[in-house]
């Protein structure tokens, strides 16, 4: 059985640093191969996790589009075949797994770039297949999503046990939180539970009116992150979050609150 978890939150709140530490939790204390799947555009994940990323998914996406219009004046094209014979869905299910980087029991796919003015219909319920059929052979999937959950709203993966919407501690955060969580009623996808995560707190109490913002929410508060000078380093040089020191503060409650979800 594939356990698929999904992070969201607003740009710069430290969702990719978590989601690189959900992947090394994962590494370090469960069974099984980890799919991460990098659904934001800035396809920054790899950076976190220590991998070189050639292709995204984006890219041959807008590979495929040149190949069915250079293909159009073929007897096959309409039918759904490429130059020499190969089916569209057969081309995106070589190219994606030829695109997956792979690290130590766990492997990178980027989903890249956004449409660009093409008809991308066909394109996306095919690669939603191919994604799926990849994400069997994993015990984990990890989604790293940007702000408006794109990736999944599409459905191009399965049924999400967790989502972990990630905020910062200031009011612009947390209504940017409440506002991604409130996306997830309106999807066409089954998301089982969702739970919220302060990143960067200083000092032990959360202040007072975030406490109110927070209880308002329909969306559970699962913990908090302290804010640590040592990760920085991580930022600044760009070595991969994963080799942060399983002592930091920052793993260890990182780690107590991924053994809530699991």
């Amino acid at each position: 059985m594939t356990t698929t978890i999904a992070l969201a939150g607003k740009g710069g709140v430290g969702k990719t640093t978590i989601a690189a530490l959900l992947i090394k939790y994962l590494m370090e204390t469960q069974p099984g191969s980890i799919l991460a799947i990098d659904a934001d555009p800035s396809s920054n994940l790899n950076i976190a996790l220590g991998l070189d990323l050639d292709w995204t998914v984006g890219d041959i996406r807008e590979n495929l589009l040149d190949e069915v219009q250079q293909s159009l004046t073929a007897s096959g094209a309409a039918m759904g075949t490429l130059r020499g014979g190969m089916t569209k869905q057969s081309y995106l299910d070589y190219e994606i797994r030829s695109a997956l980087a792979e690290g130590d029991r766990f492997d990178l796919i980027a989903m890249g770039r956004s449409e660009g003015p093409g008809c991308y219909c066909a394109v996306n319920h095919n690669l939603r297949h191919v994604v799926d059929s990849i994400s069997k052979n994993y015990r984990y999937v990890v989604i790293d999503n940007e702000a408006g959950m794109e990736h999944l709203s599409r459905r191009t993966t399965r049924d999400v046990e967790v989502l972990l919407v990630i905020s910062n501690l200031s009011q612009r955060g947390i209504i940017a939180a409440e506002r991604i969580a409130s996306f997830r009623h309106d999807m066409d996808i089954n998301i089982e539970n969702a739970y919220l995560i302060l990143n960067g707190q200083h000092g032990d109490i959360i202040p007072e009116p975030l406490q109110e913002r927070i209880a308002a929410m329909d969306i559970p508060l699962l913990g908090a992150i302290p804010h640590d000078e040592a990760l920085l380093e991580f930022e600044f040089s760009g070595r991969p979050v994963v080799e942060v020191d399983p002592q930091s503060p920052v793993y260890q409650a990182a780690c107590e609150l991924f053994k809530k979800i699991l």
